[in-house]
């Protein structure tokens, strides 16, 4: 094993520690001696390994201290949010109450631009949409479909889409939402709560409305939202279920009933 898998290693089991609450905020971490004896390493490794943790923005370097855990929950940007993503899995209530967050942050950044695309005068070249949705089509048909390419490759669509918004602040926070969900693949399996053909049905028929030039009624925008609504209800309950099963998701609604 070399000695970067080493450090990527420790410093993921170090930070797994303080997403679990194991280090608290504003304590020192241990130090680069006891980091290299606790796991059997050198200490210009051990220091190394530290350095990576301050990279994830779990701690910060104190001159004359060491490293002191921060309140990565309280203080963390978004960045810190996806490692502390992450890092959250193997605690499934943590982990859900986080993926619940992320949904509905990327849910109305979707939301809002397929909307307001619908409504704006610039546009993609629809050869290019048609070819993506295309390919989208192709995964979703083989026997085992890349869930996790399929849903790389909607969120460049997106991107797209609010490029040509000039929603550049979005696009910036849905390429780190995009980012948290893709290196979780309980994460990306739960976004396949239903087929993977209905993700192409939802694409070919937002084709088919930008290709007509009309904007949708209001009844049909209000039908699009409900079921987009209903769906992302159906990917955080899937996670759910992932990570605790359905007898365990169940018991505290039957508990408190």
């Amino acid at each position: 094993m070399g000695s970067q898998t080493v450090v990527a290693d420790v410093a993921d089991e170090l930070a797994r520690r303080v997403a679990a609450g194991e280090y608290r905020p504003g304590e020192l971490m241990p130090s680069v001696r006891q980091v290299a004896e606790e796991f059997s390493m050198n200490r210009a490794t051990a220091q190394l390994t530290l350095g990576r943790l301050e990279s994830y923005g779990f701690v910060e370097a104190r001159r004359g201290k060491g490293f002191t855990i921060r309140d990565v929950r309280e203080a963390g940007g978004i960045d810190v949010y996806r490692h502390l993503f992450r890092f959250s899995v193997p605690m499934p209530e943590v982990a859900v109450e986080m993926f619940h967050d992320i949904v509905e942050v990327e849910r109305g950044i979707v939301m809002d631009a397929l909307l307001a695309y619908t409504g704006c005068r610039d546009r993609l070249d629809p050869a290019e949409l048609k070819a993506t949705v295309d390919e989208l089509e192709s995964l979703a048909r083989q026997d085992e479909p890349d869930h996790h390419r399929i849903l790389a490759l909607e969120v460049g669509l997106v991107r797209r889409l609010l490029s040509v918004l000039g929603s550049s602040m979005q696009r910036a926070v849905l390429n780190s939402v995009g980012e948290m969900v893709l290196e979780v693949p309980l994460a990306v399996q739960a976004y396949f709560a239903g087929a993977a053909d209905l993700h192409v049905l939802v694409w070919r028929a937002l084709l088919a409305v930008w290709d007509s030039g009309s904007e949708p009624s209001e009844a049909q925008l209000a039908l699009f939202e409900d079921l987009f609504g209903m769906y992302h209800d159906k990917v955080v309950t899937r996670f759910e279920e992932l990570l605790l099963g359905p007898a365990e998701q169940n018991a505290p609604r039957a508990a408190t009933a």
